[in-house]
Formats: C-alpha cells, structure tokens, sequence
C-alpha cells in the first residue's frame, strides 16, 4: 500500500526550511524552474541535517536516531566512540524500497550521482518498484542525490522527464558522501540493504512486517571515494539489523545464512579496495555483498529468533582510522 511518499517527504522538508541556518542547509528555489536544497556541497549540514535527509529519504515513513556505541564494541583508544545511526520503520516495503533504495544511478559526461527518495516511486521504473507495486503519480516529486555538486537545469529536466512531471514540479536534496550529511544518510541504509538482500534471494519482502538497524557513522573524509568505502564498510561490517517476518520458521532456517554481507565472496575485503577493482561502479559488485553484518530475523508466528552473520569489528577500525595495509 502506497503512502502518498512524496507528498509526505515534501511536507517534511517544507517544516525544515524555517530551520534552514539552525541545519546549515540552503532552500535555492528558482521560480518557474525547480527547487535545490544543499544539504552539504556548498553548506556545512551536520549530523541533525543528515538525520532529517534520511528521514525525507525514507517517505517520512521511519524514525533516525544517533545512538553511542556499546562499550568495547570497536575496541578502545581512538575507534571506540564513533556513534551508532540507528533506524526503525513498522512500513520496510515501501519506506525502504518504495523509497530509500539508491536504484536510479544518474550520469552524463560531465554530472554522476546516485538518487534515491520518493521521486523513484514516481519513476517507476526499478524491478523492485514494478514486482511490488510501489508506484504512484503525483504532481511534485522530491528526490535524494548523492553527489559532490549541484545539479544544472539539463539534470533536472532529465529527472522530470522520466517521471513526467514539469522541472517546477522537481526537488532535489543534495549531499555529497564525504559530508557529515551524507554519511548519516547513506549509514541509515542499514535496513534497506538488507531488504533488499532479501529481493535478491526472492524472498517475499511483504512478508517484512517491522524493521530495526544500527551501523556506525564514520568521520568525515576528505575525498568521495574514502567515503563510499567508510560509510560502506559501516553496514557490511558493523551494521547490525532485526526484521520481523511473517513466516514459517524453516523458511527463516533455509534463507537466512544467505542473508549476512559474509554469504558474499568479497566478504573481508575493505570495500573502497573492492570499489576501486570494479572499475568504480556500483552495479557491477556482488549484489550478495549489500547487506548488514549481522541479521537477527524474527518470525512472527512462533516467536523464535535466529541470528546469522558476523561482525568485522577489525575491518572498521582499518576502514575508520586509516589502518589499511597498503
């Protein structure tokens, strides 16, 4: 069931914008044109911003919250006080994969980014969206990019053509990855990766009732690439997430050590080395790798849990404090 994800995503960036120095975003509106929102390329953002983009990026449909790190869980010394990004959602399917996903990669010769939010549903043009039917046709679309600039009248006319709307109709948050922004934004995928691990295995993703995950946020970086493999590394070896499933038991048994990010050979791996091997494109690694370190899955019919996978608590003190081998 469809929520009206981009009217409620808009409706909660609109209560932002009397907020907009206290979050060190900018409104760049453009009448009779289309409307930005930076959230971190040429303003500061910070980790109250990078919660509220998530949030817009989840359809409003999800609660983002820090969190601190229990004791000892990355050691002590410099690695030990990185926060948690901790996300919840009672709506998986259409919070996660109605919306969330970052499943429209956009590239011309000069401009790439990844976008997500509700804007996608408007699209409709994902595997995911269309099994599902999470598709909806609304006049004013918002949508997530994850980029280092701001995107030109040509990437904004390519988006409202795709989802058939006017380029005054468009909005477009935007963060770069290496921001404090960005990362909270990305590190909040925790539950989305792992649903979407599941798509990948051909569960039913319906049978989701209830999601909960945590991952830690890493420090800024000074380059995209650090920060695609940091905030990366933060779900593929410190992410840990719950679902409950409406489901049998021996269904949970039989999928669930698929589940993990260890089912994938590239498991181990430092994932900015994994990234820089696949020529730099995200469409071309495992789609077995995406998903949280550690999956607890809960069946709601007879109460029992059963955990899978493993933390690499190891890998994010190298990924996070610069401890790579090189």
């Amino acid at each position: 069931m469809m929520c009206h994800l981009n009217k409620r995503a808009l409706e909660r960036l609109n209560s932002l914008e009397s907020r907009s120095a206290e979050l060190k975003i900018s409104f760049i509106t453009e009448p009779d044109v289309s409307r930005l929102v930076d959230f971190g390329v040429e303003q500061r953002g910070g980790l109250q911003a990078g919660l509220e983009l998530a949030r817009i990026c989840l359809g409003d449909l999800a609660q983002v919250n820090l969190s601190p790190s229990p004791a000892g869980m990355f050691g002590s010394g410099e690695s030990a006080g990185f926060p948690l990004v901790q996300v919840f959602t009672d709506q998986p399917l259409v919070a996660c994969m109605g919306c969330q996903y970052g499943g429209w990669p956009i590239n011309t010769d000069e401009f790439s980014a990844i976008a997500s939010g509700p804007m996608r549903a408007a699209r409709g043009k994902e595997p995911v969206l269309v099994k599902y039917g999470l598709l909806e046709r609304e006049k004013n679309i918002l949508g997530v990019l994850e980029c280092s600039r701001l995107p030109e009248m040509d990437i904004i006319h390519q988006v409202a053509d795709e989802c058939e709307v006017e380029s005054y109709d468009v909005t477009l948050c935007v963060a770069p990855t290496r921001s404090i922004t960005g990362a909270v934004q990305i590190v909040a995928r925790s539950v989305e990766a792992t649903i979407h691990k599941l798509f990948e295995l051909e569960f039913d993703l319906r049978a989701v009732t209830s999601g909960y995950g945590t991952a830690p946020l890493p420090p800024v970086s000074a380059d995209d690439l650090t920060a695609i493999g940091r905030t990366n590394d933060a779900i593929l070896y410190g992410g840990r997430v719950t679902l409950w499933l409406d489901v049998e038991d021996e269904q949970i048994v039989d999928i669930g050590p698929r589940v993990p990010s260890n089912h994938s050979a590239e498991f181990g791996r430092n994932f900015q080395e994994i990234f820089e091997a696949s020529g730099g494109d995200f469409y071309q690694l495992d789609p077995m790798l995406f998903s949280a370190a550690e999956v607890t899955l809960i069946s709601v019919r007879s109460g029992r849990a059963f955990c899978f996978g493993e933390l690499r608590t190891d890998l994010i003190r190298q990924s996070f404090c610069n401890l790579v081998n090189k």
